[in-house]
């Protein structure tokens, strides 16, 4: 299966944290943040939203930062995803 999203919105997969510090020191799973930095598996058509024509700016295979507790959290053949619009995307990471 696979996800179209809608509109304005885009599914990102989460790019996983690092379990460790520079130093070296192991950060329980439980201290971790959220992950903000993701990376954008498919985007949505834009158009018309809400009365307001939306222009998408972001595109498959794009590292993107999200905002921290955006977006609707889904599990399809095991691979977590999110979908965010694409207003919940602060920046695109070079």
């Amino acid at each position: 299966m696979t996800l179209k999203p809608l509109a304005d919105r885009v599914v990102v997969k989460l790019v996983e944290a690092t379990e460790t510090t520079a130093s070296g020191l192991i950060i329980a799973p439980s201290a971790q943040e959220k992950p903000q930095v993701a990376e954008v598996v498919a985007v949505g058509p834009g158009g018309l939203v809400d009365g307001k024509e939306v222009t998408m700016y972001v595109a498959p295979g794009q590292k993107v930062i999200t905002s921290k507790y955006s977006g609707t959290e889904v599990k399809l053949d095991g691979e977590e995803y999110t979908i965010v619009k694409q207003g919940d995307i602060l920046a695109i990471v070079d």
